[in-house]
C-alpha cells in the first residue's frame, strides 16, 4: 500500500497520507521515495493548480514510528552514520518533497499532527484544522531533536518565541490555540474540514496557473533571499507573466466586467 495517494478533482490534487492503522506514522524505508515520486508527478502536471494534503483515518500524522525506534529497526537501525544517512535519504525526502511542491498546498489537518507530522503540515503553504486536531513538537520527550528541518521552519511559521515554547516544553496544543498562534489559518468542525479545504483550493485553482506557480516561488524565496535578490526575481517573473495569454485574459476580463477564465497559456 502506498503511503501517499493522489486523487485529482479538476485542477485540485488531493494527497492522502494513507497509513491509518499506524496513525499515518512516517519514516518507514521507502517512504521518501514514494512521497518524492508523487510530488514530482504533481509538479510535472501543469493541469494541477493546487494540492490538499490530509490524513486517512483519525490522524493527520502521529510523526515517526515509535515502535520502530524502540526496536531500532527500519530508519532507526544501525550506526549513527547509518541513521544520519537514513534521515538524509528518507525522512528528508518526505519533507523536502512536500516543501518543494510548485503549486500552492493546503494541509487539511484532520487529527493529531505530532512531531514529524506537525512539521509536515508546516511544509504546506496554508493549514486548516479540524476543531478536534492537536499539534505538538514532542521530539524532546523522546530524547530527540527535530531531525526533519522543523527547527528551521517552525520559527518562520509561528515566530521564535512560540516555536521555542512548543519545542522546549513538548506541549500539545489544541486547534483553537493553533489558530491563535498562527500555526493554522482557521479551525472548522471536523465534518466540514474537507469541504472547507477543497473550496479554498478551488478558489486558488481558479487563478492563472503560470503566475500562481511564480507567486508561490517568490513567497518561498522571500523568506531567505535578500531584498535586492527578490526584486530581481520579481522583475523576471513579472516579465514572463506579461507575455502570457492569461495576462491578456485578466486584462480583458476587468475591462469587460466579467469573470476571467484562465487556461494556463
Amino acid at each position: 500500500m502506498s503511503l501517499l495517494t493522489l486523487e485529482k478533482r479538476g485542477h485540485v490534487a488531493i494527497l492522502t497520507l494513507n497509513r491509518p492503522e499506524a496513525m499515518n506514522a512516517l519514516g518507514a524505508p521507502g517512504d521518501g521515495d514514494q512521497v518524492q515520486a508523487v510530488c514530482e508527478q504533481v509538479n510535472a502536471d501543469r493541469d494541477i493548480r493546487c494540492v490538499v494534503l490530509t490524513g486517512a483515518g483519525r490522524a493527520f500524522s502521529a510523526g515517526g514510528d515509535v515502535k520502530a525506534m524502540k526496536a531500532r529497526e527500519g530508519a532507526f537501525a544501525g550506526s549513527g552514520v547509518a541513521i544520519r544517512d537514513g534521515y538524509r535519504g528518507n525522512i528528508h525526502k518526505v519533507v523536502r518533497s512536500i516543501y518543494g511542491l510548485e503549486v500552492p498546498s493546503i494541509a487539511a489537518v484532520n487529527g493529531p499532527a505530532i512531531g514529524l507530522g506537525c512539521d509536515v503540515a508546516c511544509m504546506t503553504d496554508i493549514r486548516i484544522a479540524a476543531d478536534t486536531a492537536r499539534f505538538g513538537v514532542t521530539f524532546l520527550k523522546l530524547g530527540l531533536i527535530p531531525g526533519d528541518g522543523g527547527a528551521w521552519l517552525l520559527p518562520r511559521t509561528v515566530g521564535m518565541s512560540r516555536a521555542a515554547e512548543l519545542l522546549f516544553t513538548g506541549d500539545v496544543i489544541d486547534a483553537a490555540k493553533a489558530v491563535e498562534w498562527g500555526l493554522v489559518s482557521r479551525a472548522v468542525p471536523a465534518e466540514a474540514l474537507m469541504d472547507e479545504a477543497l473550496a479554498l483550493a478551488e478558489r486558488i485553482a481558479a487563478q492563472p496557473p503560470h503566475a500562481l506557480r511564480l507567486a508561490k516561488s517568490l513567497l518561498k524565496h522571500g523568506q531567505t533571499a535578500s531584498y535586492d535578490t527578490l526584486m530581481e526575481m520579481s522583475a523576471a517573473a513579472q516579465a514572463i507573466s506579461h507575455l502570457t495569454d492569461d495576462h491578456m485574459e485578466g486584462v480583458d476580463a476587468i475591462l469587460e466586467k466579467r469573470a476571467a477564465v484562465f487556461k494556463g497559456a
